[in-house]
């Protein structure tokens, strides 16, 4: 199991750990001993065995490093899910944390206290186009992306959709809560921010790894509300 941790949890400081899901075939059939029935039904309903080994490997890592922080055994974390679908631990409600993946690595995100929320993007160029950018996020948005040079298109389209991505997972409301609601810088090499009023919420934008974007969300109250 390698599990790369980016930062050491403390109480109200964010803990990232990017995970690697293409492993060894055996460290796949330990972590699915670890599982509960609702991620094995989920996991035997992928069609493609690569699909289904990445979500035993998310799930299992996910559970071993929750798991270390608890100080409890994997398959003792009981995971549920709220009305809007975010998960949250049933028996330690004061550690948030957050799983996004994308083309073969994971990030996890906890922290105790408040609120997190996390997104990775392997940076597909085949979906970075203008059709999508301009469905999905704000005008103020993709006037932004427009007015970028061609070459910085990509990474201003991955910088947008991983920070509104991680923004709305923190926040928990699901698909509820419209992406044109509020807005995000875009612009590579300039400041992450949120270009709309968000009292209370801290945004941060980063590369876990060659190709790939990533943006962190925090909240430092109990429950944020909206």
């Amino acid at each position: 199991m390698e599990m790369a941790a980016i930062d050491r949890a403390a109480p109200g400081i964010a803990t990232l750990t990017l995970l690697d899901l293409d492993l060894p075939r055996a460290e796949f059939d330990e972590y699915g001993c670890w599982l509960d029935a609702d991620e094995c039904r989920r996991a035997a309903s992928f069609r493609r065995p690569i699909d289904r080994d990445r979500f035993v490997a998310r799930r299992g890592l996910m559970r071993a490093h929750l798991g270390q922080e608890l100080g409890i055994a994997p398959q003792m974390v009981r995971i549920a899910t709220d009305e809007h679908g975010k998960p949250f631990l049933r028996d330690y409600p004061d550690l948030a944390f957050n799983l996004s993946h994308s083309n073969g690595l994971a990030l996890l995100a906890t922290k105790r206290g408040g609120a997190i929320g996390c997104d990775i993007e392997w940076r597909n160029p085949e979906l970075a186009c203008p059709r999508v950018a301009e469905r999905l996020f704000a005008p103020e948005e993709y006037e932004a992306l427009a007015a970028l040079p061609s070459e910085q298109w990509i990474a201003g389209f991955y910088n947008c959709w991983t920070r509104k991505e991680a923004y709305v997972k923190a926040l928990g409301l699901g698909l509820s809560y419209p992406l044109h609601a509020f807005t995000v810088s875009v612009e590579p090499g300039q400041p992450t921010c949120f270009t709309s009023d968000e009292p209370g919420w801290t945004l941060a934008s980063f590369e876990p790894a060659p190709g790939y974007q990533a943006a962190l969300v925090t909240w430092a109250g109990p429950s944020p509300a909206r």
